[in-house]
C-alpha cells in the first residue's frame, strides 16, 4: 500500500487511483499507431475515505466538467511521448487540484467606498462633463 501525500494531514491511497492508457492524438512517427502514451486517470472523489467532506465539496467545484455525475474525477495527459512522463504529470495535476481544494477561501466582507473616494469620483465626472460641454457649438 503506497500513500500519496497531499498535505500534512491528508494522504490518498495509491489503490484509489485508476489509470488507463490510450493512444495520444497529434502527429507522430512510425510508432504512432502502436504505442499507448496518453494516460487517463480516474479518482473516485465521492467514495474516497481519506478526503474530508469539505475538501470533497470544494474539489467538486474546482473540477467542474472533469467530474462525472458519479463523483469520479477524470484527468487526461498526453503532452509527452513518454507514458511514464504522462503518468507523473497527471498525478501531479491530481495532487495540485486536491491541494487547491484544501485551501479554505476567505469570506468577502462587503465594504463601503470612502468619503474621499466618492468626492474624487464625482469631481472627476464634473470635470469630464465640463470638457465635453466645451466641445459643443459656439453660441453668441
Amino acid at each position: 500500500m503506497v500513500w500519496i501525500p497531499i498535505t500534512r494531514s491528508i494522504a490518498i491511497d495509491d489503490s484509489e487511483i485508476g489509470e488507463t492508457t490510450t493512444r495520444a492524438g497529434g502527429p507522430g512517427g512510425q510508432h504512432v499507431n502502436t504505442t499507448d502514451s496518453a494516460v487517463i486517470l480516474r479518482f473516485d472523489v465521492a467514495g474516497s475515505p481519506n478526503l474530508p467532506d469539505m475538501v470533497k465539496d470544494r474539489l467538486a467545484v474546482l473540477a467542474g466538467s472533469r467530474l462525472t455525475r458519479d463523483g469520479v474525477l477524470i484527468l487526461r495527459s498526453e503532452g509527452s511521448r513518454s507514458q511514464l512522463l504522462n503518468r507523473q504529470e497527471v498525478r501531479e495535476r491530481l495532487v495540485a487540484l486536491i491541494r487547491d481544494a484544501t485551501i479554505i477561501p476567505k469570506k468577502r466582507r462587503p465594504t463601503k467606498p470612502t468619503k474621499g473616494s466618492q468626492t474624487r469620483r464625482v469631481d472627476s465626472k464634473v470635470k469630464r462633463s465640463a470638457v465635453k460641454q466645451g466641445r459643443g457649438k459656439v453660441r453668441e
